[in-house]
């Protein structure tokens, strides 16, 4: 036997989570969702729409309290900022990037995979 052992948590977890309807964000450029156990901030972002983490990895402060520019998300804490396609932080910070992953818009809901996010229970997962 290799390998980590699966957690309830990880076996229980579907395989896509619908966040809400397609048209949740309406015309704001971001939103907090729950949805399948995860506490996410909901961004547009270019054409498209992404969700991240909503806890910043450095303190914990709040993204939906932050803003976007540029295709970044600004902490509204410290004002560090995270590239919206890799989650990588701006300059000058050393802690590890945000968990983002591309959200698929469908006729039936806005939908994620929560595989693509990197350690989704010790970031996404966090109230």
């Amino acid at each position: 036997m290799c390998g980590k052992p699966i957690s309830a948590a990880e076996a229980a977890r579907p395989a896509r989570i619908r966040l809400g309807p397609p048209d949740l964000l309406g015309d704001r450029d971001l939103m907090p969702v729950a949805a399948g156990g995860l506490h996410l901030v909901l961004v547009r972002h270019g054409n498209g729409l992404v969700a991240a983490e909503r806890a910043c990895p450095h303190e914990g402060a709040d993204l939906a309290l932050g803003r976007c520019a540029a295709g970044r998300l600004l902490c509204p804490r410290h004002l560090a900022s995270f590239d919206l396609d890799t989650g990588a932080v701006s300059p000058g910070w050393s802690f590890r990037p945000l968990h983002v992953v591309p959200v698929e818009v469908a006729e039936d809901g806005l939908w994620i995979t929560p595989s693509q996010m990197e350690d989704a229970d010790g970031g996404a997962g966090a109230p």
